[in-house]
Order: structure tokens, then sequence, then C-alpha cells
């Protein structure tokens, strides 16, 4: 059985290595290592803070060693990390107890015979610094680019979006850790008796701050134990994904696809608002996530929803003019919930480029399944202009049959045919979403 602090390790190391995922390695490591739910948290906490601060954590670390970050062994490294995360991040955990575990993970997971003694005088090199350096860099975004853990490139792209304070915000937003978001599914339950049902089986549940059948839950351990989850009286999805599938206002019984649907949020609260009458078409590429699609729509007993595997850039003719209502949440390079997935921030920039040429070509193809007088709505979990606003303004110059149409959300108020969503401004996931209208 391994503890909390290696089993963080080994995930950190996976990710460098293997290009995993860490919350998908993550929740493997804990179930393989048999962490009971307090370790299970605090690995998925050292896990996650390594994650948002990895850039100032190197930057700390390569003050105080004698070798080369990139020179150590990936483990030695990962194990540097996590001790001088919990040194500088964490108050609860003594520090001698960091430091003699991440001199024991290296004894054990390094060839090296001099490893234990290098993290050894490395932390505690650390230790005499203090918790807080100042970073001294000239370049402002630079130094933004160190303190916030966001490569440089991303703490331009967002400067030029926000400015630099505004960009600064919303750094710091992304390092925040957001409760989990549920909505109630108002067809088996109110928000009342959810509330209450989830506080007696130990979950903390505020009501969102402004929109209605919205819980923030924290302590939640695993989801998929909790009775309510089971009796399918909620699901997880964030505010702003549910405010873009409001945005198209769904009336019951009418016919809808969802060109993109897995994981299922944006189908699932379709279904709510039709009221479960109608037809909703789910789609996916991949099997598994059809199986994924299936179960959570027998959960939340939503029959009107019918999982289908469907590429959404491939033309179905059968399908042309055939839907009251199209949802084309495209792939993006998900810059917008880097506050969820802290590794998303590390990808590559380099393919993201093609993915505008990705986004239009579905937004292209499914637009064809409008009827006229339909709504057609296109959302992403990004931030960028390219992959938004820019996507959806040349649609629009080459599809005159279609324009954006105002709409009205809770607390919100009235908006332009389209809206970006702010970590920092809205406290919900980085998010677009536009809505457009096939002329009659």
């Amino acid at each position: 059985m391994g503890t909390a602090r290696e089993t963080a390790v080994l995930t950190l190391a996976a990710c460098e290595k293997q290009g995993a995922w860490s919350d998908g390695y993550l929740k493997h490591a804990i179930r393989e290592q048999g962490l009971d739910r307090r370790d299970g948290a605090l690995a998925t906490r050292l896990c996650y803070g390594v994650l948002q601060n990895k850039l100032l954590l190197d930057w700390r670390l390569a003050q105080v060693c004698s070798m080369k970050l990139e020179k150590l062994d990936v483990k030695v490294l990962c194990g540097l990390r996590v001790a001088a995360y919990q040194l500088l991040f964490l108050d609860r955990i003594p520090p001698s107890a960091a430091v003699n575990e991440a001199v024991e993970l290296a004894k054990r997971h390094s060839r090296s015979p001099r490893a234990a003694g290098l993290v050894n005088g490395v932390l505690r090199s650390l230790l005499r610094q203090g918790k807080v350096v100042e970073i001294k860099e000239d370049d402002k975004l630079k130094r933004l680019s160190v303190q916030y853990s966001h490569p440089l490139w991303l703490v331009e792209e967002f400067s030029a979006l926000l400015g630099v304070e505004g960009a600064e915000e919303l750094l710091s937003a992304d390092n925040q850790q957001p409760p989990t978001t549920a909505q109630v599914n108002t067809l088996k339950t109110t928000p009342e008796k959810l509330t209450e049902g989830l506080r007696s089986a130990g979950v903390e549940v505020q009501p969102h701050p402004w929109l209605e059948g919205c819980l923030l839950l924290t302590g939640t351990g695993d989801l998929e134990r909790l009775d309510a989850f089971r009796r399918g009286e909620f699901y997880i999805q964030d505010a702003a994904s549910r405010l873009a599938v409001l945005a198209a206002g769904i009336k019951p019984g009418q016919r809808v696809l969802d060109c993109c649907a897995a994981p299922g949020g944006k189908s699932f609260a379709a279904a709510v608002l039709m009221e479960n009458r109608g037809e909703l078409i789910s789609c996916d590429i991949h099997p598994h996530k059809i199986k994924l699609l299936e179960a959570g729509r027998d959960r939340l007993g939503l029959s009107v929803i019918i999982p289908t595997l469907q590429n959404a850039a491939k033309a179905r003719e059968d399908w042309v003019g055939g839907f009251d209502t199209v949802l084309t949440d495209v792939p993006c390079s998900g810059l917008g919930i880097i506050r969820k997935k802290p590794d998303i921030r590390y990808k590559d920039p380099e393919p993201l480029k093609g993915l505008p040429q990705v986004q239009r070509g579905i937004l292209d193809n499914c637009a064809r399944y409008v009827r006229p007088g339909g709504v057609l709505v296109y959302s992403t979990c990004t931030l960028l202009r390219r992959e938004n606003d820019q996507v959806v303004d040349g649609f629009l110059a080459d599809y005159p049959e279609f324009a954006p149409e105002p709409f009205d959300l809770p607390h919100l108020g009235k908006q332009p045919g389209r809206i970006t969503f702010w970590p920092h401004i809205h406290g919900t996931d980085g998010f677009f979403a536009a809505k457009l209208r096939r002329k009659g």
C-alpha cells in the first residue's frame, strides 16, 4: 500500500514521461495504491498543487539545486516538487515530515546513491530561504509567468485579450480550487430536497450565488458513492455550460441534436428543459463515450436522449434540415478550464493552431441540420478569440441565412448573441457561446 505523497509523485512522473492526463491517472493510482478517502484527498491536493505551481516551484528549486533540474531523474524531480509544494504552500504538514518522506522516496525510486542526499540538501536550503522570495524579473509578463506558473505564450495571449491587470486576475483565478458544480435534476427532485440529502451524507452544499437549480459542493469524496448521485438526482456541469444550453431556448417536444455530446452535461441540461419530451440525439465519435452517455441517461431517467456514434465533421444527409436546435460544443484548446485541469496550461501551443479549421468544419457541417427558423449554438471551453469570435464571424460572413440572436441569461441579463464567461469575473469556467438563428 502506497502513501499519498508517493501516489502524487508517481502520477506527476507519468504526466512528465508518458504525457498522461493527471485526473485520469490519479484516480487509477489512488485505487491501485489502496488509499482511503483522506489520503486520496491529500494525494489529489499535492498533485494538483504541483501542477498549478510547477514553474514557480522549479524556479525556487533551481536556485538551491547544484544540478540542472532537467538532468535529474524524473521521479526525483517530481519528489522535490511535491515536497517543495508542501513546504511553500501548506501549513498543516510539518516540514520535517515533508523532507523525510521525500528523502525516502528518492531512496526507493532512484538508482543513484546520491539522490537522497541531494534531495535532503535542496529541501533544507529551501527551508532556510523561507516561503516567499521576490521574483526579480524586469519583464512583467515573464514575472507573471513564473509567479502564476503559466507558460509565457499563454500570459501573452491573455494580456492581449484583457490587459496586464486583467490577465493577472485570470491567472490567479486559474490557480484557485473551485467547488464541484452540480445541476439539480428537477424531473426527480428539488434543490431543497437534494441539499438536505447531500448534507445528511456529509457533503458541504451551498446554492450557486445566482443560478437557480445549481449547487456548489465540497467534501464529496467519490461522487459516485453518494445515494443521491446513484438515484440520478443531480449531474455535474459547470454553470457556464448550462447557461449555453439555456441561451438556446429549448422547449419540450422539440427535436434537438447535440453534436459533440460527451461527457453529456449539455444533453442532460437540454433533456431537463425538454421535460423529457421530444427527441434528443447525442453524438460522439468514441464507442466508450457512448456507453458513458447511456449510463448517464439511464441514471438520470432521461429517456428522450438517444446516444449515437457519429463524427460531427461527417455529413448525415438524413439529418439535413431536421432539427429545431443544434448544439455544437466543438473540440478546443480547453484553456478556459485550467483551474479544473491544471496540466492543460502546459500543452504544446503549436498543434492548437489548427483547431479553428477543425471547429469551422464541424460548424459548417452541423449548420445544415438546422431547420428553417431553428437555432444553432456554437460553444467552446476556451478563451482565445481565434477559436471563438473569429470562427463565428467567419461563419456568418459565409452563411447569410444565419444571424446572431440576442438572449437573456439569469443574473447576467441581455446578451448580444454571444458571451464569453471568465473565471475571474463570473466565477465559472472560461467558456464561449454564440446563438445563431436560421432565417425562416
